[in-house]
């Protein structure tokens, strides 16, 4: 394919932003108020704003970290609750977008499959599938891809013996039926992540009973559904002073959790457990189902809203099965211990399926670039790779604290370019000397099932992802654009 822009069915703007959904809209909005020079299109390839808080649909669905760190740093998150539903959430993201006029530059149903850069004329050529199956082609200077880090057609199932046997309804989340009627039902939910601690309160209000079967357990942390600090601070300060605090506030406690987490892992440990103890009571077998076998903040921390889930196991509506899946019968699952669960409904919390850049394909002049063969820099570009960026957020915080961070990295880059002439900018790697580090320090399955498809990251900045949003927040809002890692023409 040729990357000349000059075909008349060619459609030119100066950045071209794939994803609407949280990363997409906030880039779209950050470009509005810091480089609103700057022409551009929004390309969905679902009919809806939204992203993930539009294509979960299961009940109880809601964030995992807290909205004053997961809402925009230039909205105000107003509603009440910490830990937002995913309606609530989704209208928020569709407030954004109204307030900044991005809804105007969203093309919807443009899954884009191919960019393909030419540094002769110092553009991208973007190809986008529509559902006729026909094709529209979009050019650009820079290319910023948000479009999330795993695969919206479908999530991670295992191959489960003898799944095909089973006579009741096996259902992932990320496929929700709309009809489902669990009333009165038994529902056993496989999985101990957060999608799974969600689910089993939510779906123990209506089922005759929920069973959480996890293979092994994960540490949970109960939150106050609303902030006390928030409430007070809105009282007698203006919104945005309210807010900005309350996020700092939230920033720091989630970084001295996980810092304590990672040098003081054995009293972590035994701080989430008198949690769960307080919660359940000395005879629950607390140390059978809330024991992982990992430290805390290895993998994600399921934070759950209230001790929601703790009630549900009080009351007798739910209960914890730590066991392994020996194979599905007509009628439930059969356990390696012998213990047979019985199940109308099926549900397989078990993860998503990572896909780097929304599966979009990259050339760099004719050649191709695989994610996995290159470095991250400033965890957002990609080595060798002119005028790109994406959004990943953090591992150990809200995704959007690095996902603002990102965008606005971008607008400082293309107002410098703009205001010095450049056309390209492209991270190179110089420092021969620097080793290489796995790009995510986790041990969740979703990561470790995608390591062959990572990005790679350096032992030394700017090579390095230090997951720590206050030094990204100096280095990426004040430091050095013409560092000597990245070249500009």
């Amino acid at each position: 394919m040729s990357a000349s822009p000059e075909a008349a069915d060619v459609e030119d703007v100066d950045v071209l932003i794939i994803g609407a959904g949280l990363s997409g809209i906030g880039a779209a909005c950050m470009l509005s108020r810091r480089a609103p020079q700057e022409r551009y299109v929004v390309l969905e390839a679902r009919p809806r704003i939204g992203g993930t808080w539009d294509l979960f649909r299961y009940p109880g669905i809601r964030s995992d970290s807290d909205m004053y760190t997961l809402g925009y740093i230039f909205k105000p998150w107003k509603d009440g609750k910490a830990l937002a539903d995913g309606p609530a959430i989704k209208r928020y993201i569709e407030e954004a977008a109204r307030e900044h006029g991005v809804d105007r530059h969203i093309r919807f149903e443009h899954k884009v499959v191919h960019a393909e850069w030419s540094s002769a004329q110092a553009r991208w050529v973007i190809t986008a599938e529509l559902p006729d199956g026909s094709t529209r082609r979009f050019s650009c200077r820079f290319l910023q891809c948000c479009s999330g880090y795993y695969n919206y057609e479908q999530g991670y199932q295992p191959d489960f013996a003898g799944a095909q046997d089973y006579q009741g309804q096996l259902i992932h989340p990320q496929h929700w039926p709309e009809d489902l009627d669990y009333a009165g039902k038994r529902v056993v939910v496989i999985g101990s992540g957060a999608t799974a601690v969600t689910l089993v309160p939510a779906m123990a209000e209506q089922a005759a009973h929920v069973t959480m079967l996890q293979r092994s357990p994960s540490y949970i942390l109960s939150l106050p559904n609303t902030d006390p600090i928030a409430r007070g601070l809105a009282r007698v300060l203006p919104e945005r002073w309210a807010y900005s605090l309350t996020r700092w506030k939230n920033v720091l406690l989630s970084m001295l959790l996980f810092n304590l987490s990672r040098r003081r892992p054995r009293f972590m440990r035994k701080l989430l457990r008198k949690g769960v103890v307080a919660a359940l009571g000395e005879n629950y077998p607390v140390d059978v189902h809330f024991n992982p076998r990992y430290d805390p903040w290895d993998q994600r921390l399921c934070m759950i809203p209230n001790g929601d889930l703790f009630r549900a196991l009080r009351a007798g509506r739910a209960e914890i099965v730590t066991d392994s899946i020996e194979r599905f019968t007509t009628g439930g699952i059969r356990l390696q211990s012998g213990q047979e669960l019985p199940a109308d409904i099926v549900v397989s919390a078990t993860g998503l399926d990572l896909k780097i850049l929304g599966g979009v394909t990259l050339v760099v002049d004719g050649e191709e670039r695989a994610p996995r063969d290159v470095f991250v820099y400033r965890g957002m570009m990609v080595q060798d790779v002119p005028n790109f960026a994406f959004t990943v957020g953090y591992t150990n915080a809200s995704w959007t604290l690095k996902a603002d961070l990102t965008a606005a990295f971008v607008c400082r880059l293309l107002n410098h370019m703009r205001k010095q002439g450049y056309r390209q900018a492209t991270p190179r790697l110089h420092d021969t000397a620097m080793s290489e580090e796995p790009i995510i320090d986790f041990s969740s399955g979703y990561v470790t099932r995608a390591l062959d498809r990572l990005p790679r990251q350096g032992s030394r900045a700017p090579w390095k992802l230090y997951q720590n949003y206050i030094r990204d927040r100096l280095l990426l809002g004040r430091g050095r654009l013409e560092d000597g890692a990245m070249e500009f023409r």
